[in-house]
């Protein structure tokens, strides 16, 4: 067998496993949907938010997302009380991945039906804070602090991480691109500049606060994911180079580990080399 035969073999495991692990066991039939049906989209194929969403970084810029939204006391309870963090950890990182592919890339149709089927489970996920205050994951506030560390991580990835750059118009009309999905989900006052995005995530800081549910969501996912063995390693990476794209203001409130020479040095080698081999594993030979 050839050195060629070998290496497809491996990048065909190696693609496999991360593409079931983040798309779930009905990924191949999602792929096929999503890619391959004819019909109009929201946005052209080379366009910012496909440039940025169908790129590696996104696996770090996922993982950032979560520990940042874990910050907001209300979104934080939602999770637990309706979502949890723990059995259906997987759960939620499949339907993520489907919507963000969905909308991103898929025809407008199957798009906005994606969008209708997360506001049904938003309306029926409500409850009562500590202090007696009603929560609602359809309350346009919350909907945007979802939005927004979730453009803020992605963006912060791929800046560091990403192949393929964008200039600074780019980068805006990414976080114009990503806002007209968050609008259709009911978010309102959304940003439309990375420039607005960083004066929207500033003005969420006096609500937010490390809870208890965030720190054990934290100690969850930094050191307890539900994965192989096999797979803790290259997952161990992932983390790093998320936890190094955290802002330093967040590590005391969710006690994250910080040591700034490292994670600009061998934290980011780390993760340079891990999103290049997912690039690598999830391309289809020539």
């Amino acid at each position: 067998m050839g050195v060629t035969s070998v290496t497809s073999g491996v990048r065909d495991r190696l693609g496999q496993a991360l593409f079931e692990r983040v798309a779930g066991p009905e990924g191949p039939a999602k792929r096929d949907r999503i890619h391959y049906t004819e019909g109009p989209r929201w946005f052209d194929g080379d366009s910012p938010i496909a440039v940025v969403h169908g790129d590696a970084s996104m696996f770090i810029g996922g993982i950032r997302a979560l520990l940042l939204q874990t910050l907001h006391p209300a979104a934080m309870l939602a999770v637990s009380e309706h979502s949890g963090f723990r059995g259906d950890m997987w759960g939620r990182l499949h339907r993520t991945s489907e919507f963000l592919a969905t909308t991103t890339f898929a025809t407008a149709e199957d798009a906005q039906r994606q969008v209708d089927i997360v506001q049904a489970i938003h309306r029926r996920v409500v409850g009562t804070m500590p202090d007696g205050s009603a929560y609602a994951a359809s309350d346009p506030h919350l909907l945007r602090w979802v939005h927004v560390a979730e453009v803020d991580s992605f963006l912060r990835a791929h800046t560091v991480y990403g192949k393929q750059q964008l200039d600074q118009g780019q980068r805006d009309d990414y976080v114009a691109q990503v806002g007209t999905i968050a609008a259709r989900l009911g978010a309102t006052d959304l940003p439309g500049t990375e420039a607005e995005l960083g004066e929207v995530m500033a003005s969420y800081r006096p609500e937010l606060r490390g809870t208890a549910e965030a720190r054990e969501a934290v100690r969850y996912l930094l050191f307890r994911p539900p994965l192989p063995l096999a797979a803790r390693p290259a997952y161990g990476v992932l983390v790093a180079a998320a936890v190094g794209l955290m802002p330093a203001w967040t590590r005391v409130p969710l006690r994250l580990p910080w040591l700034p020479v490292t994670e600009r040095t061998v934290v980011r080698a780390m993760g340079s080399a891990a999103t290049g081999t997912i690039r690598w594993a999830m391309t289809p030979p020539d």
